[in-house]
């Protein structure tokens, strides 16, 4: 059974709202969105800005529009991997609406892996980031230690919805003060290694990607958005890198 135009305008923002705060694209966006339309048996036109997404829904003589606030949200693939997947299961028959509705229940509320787990990946990664480079083995050893405590701080204030810039400074000034470690007491042969690569995990790579993709999409507005934030979080990250060198007193130049 095809829910009522407002029924079917209402998810669809929802569902662009996720698929948008998760890393998609503008371009995945519509598409996905598109399929989903046309599964509820309804014509669709769609407004991305950067802070909202607006969707007019039309069925004979019915229209509805939906506006809905774009949440900030962390950057999740597993989400957007899931989601897109949701909106091939309508567009082929293998969900109707209903259940279209559970499972995006489902997948929004499925717990983050943001665990000791992943943290542990991604410490290791940087780590090796750090060897890419020309650490040596003790700076390869406390840029983990300090990947993986910035990792869990910022975890535990994303869990407190804390805001992102500031969380990324703080991050960036503990991650650069437990890496100074290496170059305080004099235990490495590459020190600033240890404190430069030290943050790369907070470097906003995706937020840049996707302001490139919407540019070539032409979707100038979304991109100058993505790129600003993506500017705002690399000075946050700086600022936090500088704090935690002039504490420690680490010279920068």
């Amino acid at each position: 059974m095809l829910p009522s135009v407002r029924g079917a305008a209402d998810f669809l923002t929802v569902y662009a709202d996720w698929l948008f705060s998760s890393g998609a694209t503008c371009i995945r966006l519509e598409k996905n969105t598109r399929r989903m339309a046309v599964s509820l048996g309804v014509e669709m036109e769609m407004c991305i800005l950067p802070r909202h997404i607006q969707i007019t829904v039309t069925r004979g003589n019915e229209v509805f529009t939906s506006v809905v606030a774009i949440n900030e949200r962390p950057v999740n693939y597993d989400i957007n991997t899931r989601l897109s997947r949701l909106s091939w299961d309508m567009a082929d028959g293998r969900t109707g609406f209903d259940d279209a509705q559970k499972a995006f229940s489902e997948i929004i509320e499925a717990r983050p892996a943001t665990g000791c787990y992943s943290t542990l990946l991604a410490s290791l990664a940087n780590s090796a980031f750090c060897r890419l480079f020309g650490g040596d083995a003790v700076a390869m050893g406390v840029v983990f230690v300090a990947t993986f405590a910035g990792l869990s701080v910022k975890h535990l204030l994303s869990v407190h919805r804390f805001d992102a810039r500031l969380t990324v400074a703080i991050c960036a000034f503990i991650s650069s003060v437990l890496a100074a470690a290496d170059g305080l007491f004099s235990i490495g042969g590459t020190p600033q290694l240890s404190v430069g690569t030290s943050v790369l995990y907070l470097v906003p790579g995706i937020p840049f990607i996707n302001a490139f993709c919407d540019m070539i999409d032409r979707h100038y507005i979304c991109a100058f958005g993505r790129l600003m934030n993506a500017i705002v979080l690399m000075c946050c990250l700086s600022a936090g890198l500088c704090a935690g060198m002039l504490v420690m007193n680490i010279g920068m130049f």
